[in-house]
């Protein structure tokens, strides 16, 4: 079973236990798929589902952020409560040691240098790690080896 179709079955289930939160948040990220699908034509892979969650799971860490530096506990309770059940679709994400690992590797296959070199090593990071990390913790880590 796909991704797309695991989010369309527990948004039923969820309908069902009359679980509005996760049934709103599995909502948002369908009606997310659902705009990429007709505005590019085409369905979307596992891949490209786990990217759209990325997405918006750095979306709800921004707003529970802001709420938190307004003083809104009950809407940083709601958004945790909403990153928690993003989370639970994504693989686990990597330790710092294995993302540096790999890093590493790609810095040798590049043969990156310098900060020059940045960007080629971040798109064959993004590449190869995905969903398993996400862009600023790739970032850090690429200008702690190349400096």
């Amino acid at each position: 079973m796909s991704l797309k179709e695991k989010i369309k079955n527990d948004i039923k289930e969820a309908m069902r236990a009359k679980e509005t939160l996760k049934r709103d948040t599995l909502r948002n990220i369908q009606a997310a798929i659902k705009q990429i699908e007709v505005d590019e034509r085409r369905d979307l892979s596992d891949a490209d589902v786990e990217a759209i969650m990325m997405k918006y799971l750095k979306q709800r860490e921004d707003a529970k952020t802001q709420f938190a530096d307004a003083g809104r506990d009950d809407l940083v309770t709601k958004e945790e409560a909403e990153i928690a059940i993003v989370k639970s679709y994504l693989p686990e994400p990597m330790s710092d040691e294995e993302l540096e690992t790999i890093l590493k590797e790609i810095i040798a296959d590049t043969g990156a240098q310098s900060m020059k070199d940045m960007g080629k090593v971040m798109g064959a990071a993004k590449a190869k790690v995905g969903s398993r990390a996400d862009g600023g913790r790739i970032n850090q880590i690429v200008k702690k080896l190349l400096s």
